[in-house]
């Protein structure tokens, strides 16, 4: 049974976000097909939507419904649903990623232990681009040139970023341009 548990969603209270371990299902965005369990109810009127993000579902209630009086039969479905991951597809399979989450993951770790290391030797990392699963930075100050940049892109951004979203592709780093 794959761990759950449910995070309220700030100004959303229509939404629950069930927080999974990452890369539980091969997509993000929004599920056209689900699994049996979920399916029913959507089809009953209890779900409106059901989102996948890298490690969490979110779940939407339809207007009218309540969690207190739904949500352990959300819970107990999605239970059901998450040990069937090939009866999950995705609303268009053509889109692109959601790339949102995983620029949010890399600002943060840029701003926060990250950027901090590089910061703590003169050097400052920026992020550039985050496009189809690939996080493109620049290098500057010590950063720029030190042999140790690679280490500290891969060691730890790469492999934290990695941790958080397993869609990711890479991480490149391009020239300052300043």
């Amino acid at each position: 049974m794959t761990p759950i548990h449910p995070q309220l969603v700030t100004g959303h209270p229509e939404q629950l976000r069930w927080i999974t371990p990452a890369g539980v299902l091969p997509f993000t965005g929004i599920a056209a097909t689900l699994p049996a369990p979920l399916a029913a109810l959507r089809d009953d009127s209890t779900l409106a939507q059901v989102r996948v993000e890298p490690a969490a579902i979110v779940t939407t209630l339809h207007p009218g419904r309540q969690w207190s009086r739904d949500g352990a039969r959300v819970r107990t479905a999605l239970h059901a649903a998450l040990a069937d991951p090939a009866g999950w597809t995705p609303a268009d399979s053509a889109r692109e990623p959601d790339d949102g989450p995983l620029r949010d993951a890399a600002q943060e770790l840029l701003d926060g232990p990250v950027g901090d290391l590089a910061r703590s030797h003169g050097g400052h990392i920026e992020l550039v681009d985050v496009r189809d699963g690939t996080v493109t930075v620049t290098l500057a100050g010590a950063c720029h040139g030190c042999p140790a940049a690679r280490t500290t892109l891969r060691q730890g951004l790469e492999d934290q970023l990695r941790r958080r979203h397993p869609q990711l592709r890479a991480v490149t780093a391009v020239p300052d341009r300043r």
